[in-house]
């Protein structure tokens, strides 16, 4: 049985199939509607995620295009808080861990960022990036926020 619930439901449907018809014919004609309805639910359902990634698009291209920091600024924003916790993670932090034991420092030295939760933005952030960088490549003009 599985934990997805359409999946687990055409399972039991499977089950419900084989033990309302014992003529093999039969018993496969309905396994064949069974298979196109889950597959016509699994079109359906992949062409509604299509429609919602093409409206955040959308909604993505009108944001960049606004000439107002606090609307189009905010990726560049996220993408500085996120290059300065790295910055900190994997430069400042080791720094001050070696000069807090070299200076015999009382007390705990901080701990370091959680990453887990910052790199997943950053990754994505970063995809934006390399699109951005091929829009330069192929001469497409943008605004300046400064």
């Amino acid at each position: 049985m599985s934990f997805d619930p359409i999946t687990a439901a055409f399972d039991l449907g499977k089950i419900a199939i084989e033990k309302l018809f014992p003529d093999a014919n039969k018993r496969a004609e309905e396994m064949r509607k069974l298979e196109e309805l889950r597959q016509n639910g699994n079109l359906a359902q992949l062409n509604a995620h299509v429609k919602l990634m093409l409206a955040q698009i959308n909604v993505n291209l009108e944001q960049a295009k606004s000439k107002s920091m606090f609307v189009a600024g905010s990726r560049p924003f996220i993408i500085w808080v996120c290059g300065l916790g790295l910055a900190f993670q994997y430069l400042l932090h080791p720094l001050f861990i070696w000069v807090w034991a070299f200076a015999s420092m009382e007390g705990i030295p901080p701990p370091p960022l959680d990453m887990g939760t910052m790199m997943p933005l950053l990754l994505g952030l970063l995809g934006l990036g390399t699109m951005r960088s091929v829009d330069k490549k192929n001469g497409v003009q943008t605004d300046n926020l400064g």
